[in-house]
């Protein structure tokens, strides 16, 4: 058994018990910090790094501590496959384990004495899971998390992948090198259309009164957002109709780069932006993320015109383009279809679905 351990500022004094409990039970583990108390860290960014290592199988379960176990059990949470639970005795701790096989155990610096940490560890380790109803109801939200989406934070930033099986499905289809001009076109659209409706999920609402032919009553309306979709030349193209369908109001802006065959670096020939885009939610269009390089040069050249809340939305991405777009401009959201596994020597995602401009106009 490997374990991760990870706290914060708050959870720090009983960081100690359970270093030696797992010593004494000769328990494996990753201490991921805090290594001191820092009263400016965040529970968040601790929580999410442990999480994400069990997520991946790296580890079997985890240990997160902060003040009260609730703020980097909630975090954990966040992440899909992980089960955190708080607890505050060993009662509490058997349960976790024997009903919601829980992966994750969370308990809080400023609610426990020292002394008490090792009964509720050793009631959570000794119990095993008893399956039956139970798991019935862990694969249920297992099956849940599957059909949502899929968000990673790595390189300082968050990237959203969709799992939803329309949009798995149309991209399937568009990796079909048999798939026509047309149904490409029409397809990446759909696709489009698709991920801004999650994406969109959060705008604010607000009530407003009309008239309906029974009554007047109250309805919810867009709180005033103004939206600007920017699509990278020529590809990005292919997504603004699927997007305008669902937000007609957005404005449209354009930019205009192309990848330089040798040095793989983008040059920009083109820029027009609405004028009030620095007042705009903006969504960036830039089907294939390989290399990164545009989609950041794109990122920036909004910035320098005053652009603030921007998000990357794509239909497929590699890793190597995450990652630069995060390393350069940690605060933007990735929002991608697919993500493959790498780049091949010609800078082109594998499996991909090769050139999506080329695919999109019928060129060569």
């Amino acid at each position: 058994m490997k374990i991760a351990l990870g706290c914060d500022h708050a959870g720090y004094d009983i960081k100690q018990p359970v270093v030696d409990f797992l010593n004494e039970r000769k328990i494996d583990f990753v201490d991921f910090g805090a290594y001191e108390i820092d009263r400016n860290d965040d529970y968040v960014d601790v929580g999410i790094k442990v999480a994400q290592a069990i997520a991946n199988e790296e580890f079997d379960s985890g240990i997160l501590l902060c003040g009260t176990g609730f703020g980097i059990g909630i975090t954990a949470n966040k992440v899909p496959g992980i089960r955190a639970v708080p607890c505050d005795n060993p009662d509490a701790a058997k349960m976790a384990r024997a009903h919601n096989n829980a992966n994750v155990i969370t308990l809080g610096g400023r609610v426990l004495k020292p002394e008490q940490v090792a009964p509720i560890l050793a009631k959570w380790f000794d119990t095993e899971f008893e399956g039956d109803r139970h798991l019935r109801r862990i694969n249920k939200i297992a099956m849940y998390e599957k059909s949502t989406l899929n968000v990673q934070m790595e390189h300082g930033g968050r990237t959203v992948i969709f799992n939803h099986p329309l949009v798995q499905h149309k991209v399937g289809i568009i990796r079909n090198i048999n798939t026509s001009v047309k149904e490409f076109r029409e397809l990446v659209q759909e696709i489009a259309g698709l991920m801004v409706y999650e994406i969109t999920r959060t705008l604010p609402l607000t009530e407003i009164e009309i008239q309906t032919p029974i009554e007047k009553t109250k309805v919810k309306t867009l709180e005033g957002k103004k939206l600007a979709i920017v699509p990278v030349l020529r590809a990005g193209l292919g997504m603004v109709d699927g997007i305008l369908s669902l937000v007609p109001n957005a404005k449209v802006g354009h930019i205009g780069l192309y990848r330089d065959p040798e040095t793989l670096n983008p040059v920009e020939y083109y820029c027009k932006l609405p004028p009030d885009i620095q007042e705009r939610d903006i969504f960036v269009l830039d089907p294939m993320l390989a290399t990164g390089g545009s989609a950041s040069a794109a990122i920036s050249l909004i910035k320098k015109r005053g652009g603030r809340k921007i998000s990357l939305v794509c239909l497929i991405g590699a890793p190597d383009g995450i990652k630069k777009v995060h390393e350069d401009h940690p605060e933007v959201d990735i929002f991608i279809a697919a993500l493959d596994s790498h780049l091949n020597s010609h800078g082109y995602i594998v499996p991909g679905l090769g050139d999506a401009g080329d695919r999109l106009f019928g060129t060569k």
